[in-house]
């Protein structure tokens, strides 16, 4: 029942952002207005950017559906390919817009460091797959994974930071990079730490 329910939750973000992304705001107007640097290249920032969201949100929907559903061995591993070309394609476009992200070099950094580690973590999940380990695959897949999340935790505190203590927006994006980041990690480490109760 909770996979149900979380798949249903990652349906609902998807089509949020899509929605948001695609249809309501396609020029991103809202989103540029916060950023201390424009992109020269408006018009292919934007494509680079639509090209990121899909692949992130490929990503997260082959990833949920090998962790919360139960399948076979070869859907598996299409939807594992997938997920790697995915995490790929997502790095490759977040590498192109990191150097306009909102707060300047402090989170352009920060992103490309993440970017770095999504490709080692997945790296290593393929690794011990292949070394016939699923203990460790599985745990590597699970920081891999929860790095597909980092973009809902960033808006989430940005918002709250702007919405409730009225902290600049620009600021508060800052704080929601990083604070994602402590939050992924400690779900994933919690995780792990539960899987291995049972």
């Amino acid at each position: 029942m909770r996979s149900k329910w979380l798949l249903f939750a990652i349906f609902l973000f998807l089509l949020y952002t899509f929605t948001v992304n695609f249809i309501l705001d396609p020029e991103a107007t809202q989103f540029l207005a916060h950023k201390d640097k424009l992109p020269k290249n408006s018009d292919a920032w934007l494509l680079v950017m639509r090209i990121h969201t899909i692949f992130a949100s490929i990503a997260l929907l082959t990833g949920a559906l090998n962790f919360l559903t139960p399948h076979r061995k070869r859907l598996h591993r299409s939807l594992g390919l997938l997920y790697c070309i995915a995490v790929l394609g997502t790095v490759v476009t977040s590498g192109y817009m990191a150097p306009t992200a909102t707060g300047g070099k402090v989170t352009s950094m920060v992103f490309n460091l993440l970017e770095l580690a999504w490709l080692a973590s997945t790296f290593m999940a393929v690794l011990h797959i292949l070394r016939k380990n699923l203990r460790k695959h599985r745990n590597w897949m699970i920081r891999s994974f929860v790095i597909c999340f980092t973009n809902f935790f960033v808006h989430l505190i940005a918002y709250l930071l702007h919405a409730i203590f009225d902290l600049d927006y620009r600021d508060a994006y800052v704080f929601g990079v990083y604070g994602s980041i402590v939050i992924n990690l400690s779900l994933a480490e919690y995780w792990i730490w539960r899987s291995a109760r049972r």
